[in-house]
């Protein structure tokens, strides 16, 4: 479905390249993890995929289904089925839900919204709620699943969705994440720091210092990030979680 080649990209601050001959691949219906340390260039691969700073692409391709997309703008991109969601929830306070899940949606119609709605275990009663502090992290979150689900995009880009939640609700976000891969038929980048995330993932890609260290199975993906991370119990864990579950 994606196919990333060599795509070298510099900051917009001090024009210094961040990203160096970059390769990704995603295939249809796959949940792929990106994985990475702060500052390795995770996000910046996130937004030059979806057309954001598209003048700092110093060079390489973004082919999208076939076609060639590197020089296409975001509402290109989001018109031929590609949706990032950011790691904070957009916060536009104030808004009723209702509002806000039709700004996103292709069918406006009650009955899609609700079916969306159900899929992520939210009640038609938030539809009147605001988007306030009154509203739970986890109901937040869910919240913007659903506008993104509602877009029915090919490829979904989700930067750190489980960034700030407690075990439970990450562990839930999983599930749903599940949920919407089977219900909409797309694919997943996902981009996190979260070992349990190998328990959804159909294959991983490590990020070091703008580059591609290795990519394939999330196990072995996982291990290679938690050595240069030097991160002892995240290695433990992700052991743990790779012997007890059947991580690809």
């Amino acid at each position: 479905m994606l196919e990333v080649k060599k795509i070298n990209l510099k900051s917009q601050f001090n024009k210094e390249k961040i990203l160096f001959d970059v390769n990704l691949n995603i295939n249809k219906n796959e949940i792929h993890c990106l994985l990475g340390k702060n500052g390795s260039g995770k996000s910046s691969l996130a937004y030059s995929l979806m057309g954001i700073n598209l003048d700092l692409i110093k060079s390489g391709k973004i082919i999208f289904c076939g076609k060639d997309i590197t020089k296409k703008n975001i509402s290109e991109r989001a018109k031929l089925g590609i949706t990032l969601a950011f790691q904070e929830p957009a916060r536009f306070e104030g808004l009723l839900v209702r509002d806000f899940l039709k700004l996103s949606a292709k069918n406006k119609t009650s009955k899609k919204i609700n079916k969306v709605l159900n899929l992520l275990g939210l009640e038609k009663e938030i539809l009147k709620r605001k988007l306030d502090d009154k509203l739970s992290g986890g109901e937040r979150k869910r919240i913007e699943l659903a506008s993104v689900a509602l877009m029915e995009p090919k490829l979904m880009i989700l930067d750190e969705p489980d960034a700030s939640l407690d075990i439970i609700v990450y562990n839930e976000l999983y599930d749903l994440l599940l949920k919407l891969k089977k219900e909409i038929g797309c694919s997943i980048l996902l981009i996190t720091h979260r070992e349990e995330a190998g328990l959804i993932a159909d294959k991983a890609t490590l990020m070091e210092k703008g580059k591609i260290i290795i990519d394939g199975k999330f196990r072995l993906v996982m291990l290679e990030y938690c050595k240069r991370s030097k991160n002892r119990e995240k290695c433990l864990a992700g052991r743990r979680i790779s012997n007890n579950a059947n991580i690809k």
